[in-house]
């Protein structure tokens, strides 16, 4: 009897763990590392509680509920490329193409450095956002949006077309990013490029060109083709010399 009135709810849950005092910090930093680990599929407050030594009860103050813990790991992501937006402003570079442009492509690349570290988090970035109005989204999301338009408007750009290009430049950027991290390989343990891609598995009457692409599309565009393709929406909707 005892013990099930120490499991049930009005058991009062304590917030500090093995590692010490909780904090929103450290509960979205455990909750990454558990996505990096493992999936997101092995997201759950009872994980992440585990992870650090606490009842799950103790975390919904730090996250209210399941999708609260799903957006507090875009906000740790967001946070992150916030960080090294800020920690590496770059040296200046020789270049003709104006500060406005530079500092969209940083942006961009910075992004996809993030994503590299954190490939199983990356599908929040666009499942979260279908789900979360704009003025509801984590703060350092919404200054990151800040961020773009703040360059944009220094093209000298109307709004509305600051508007269209934010849209085509967070388009591209997610898209690009979710398409370069889809899993590819079939069966990593064969050295037989076909067959580690596991393209014998695809009918060739069926998927003749699917097949023959299948090395090509393993091998990804990296941050050439992310740039090229900045380049190319940037010159459409923006305009202005584009050396970077």
């Amino acid at each position: 009897m005892a013990k099930e009135q120490e499991s049930g709810p009005a058991r009062r849950a304590g917030d500090r763990g093995r590692y010490g005092r909780l904090s929103r910090e450290r509960v979205l930093a455990a909750a990454l590392e558990l996505v990096d680990r493992e999936g997101l599929s092995a997201l759950s407050m009872r994980r992440v509680g585990a992870e650090l030594g606490v009842e799950a009860m103790a975390l919904y103050r730090y996250a209210a509920s399941k999708d609260a813990l799903l957006d507090g790991l875009v906000e740790a992501l967001y946070l992150e490329l916030e960080e090294r937006l800020t920690a590496e402003p770059g040296a200046p570079a020789a270049t003709e193409a104006p500060a406005w442009r530079t500092g969209l492509h940083r942006i961009a690349r910075t992004t996809f450095d993030v994503c590299l570290v954190h490939p199983r988090a990356v599908p929040l970035l666009t499942t979260r956002m279908l789900a979360v109005p704009l003025a509801r989204r984590p703060a350092s999301v919404l200054r990151n949006h800040e961020r773009v338009l703040a360059l944009l408007a220094e093209a000298g750009v109307d709004e509305a077309t600051a508007a269209t290009a934010f849209r085509a430049f967070t388009a591209w950027l997610l898209g690009y990013v979710s398409v370069e991290l889809q899993p590819m390989v079939d069966n990593p343990e064969e050295s037989d490029p076909a067959f580690r891609l596991g393209v014998h598995r695809m009918p060739a009457q069926e998927l003749p060109r699917l097949r023959r692409a299948a090395a090509a599309l393993a091998e990804g565009g990296g941050l050439e083709g992310l740039t090229a393709g900045l380049d190319a929406l940037l010159d459409r909707h923006v305009g202005g010399p584009r050396r970077v």
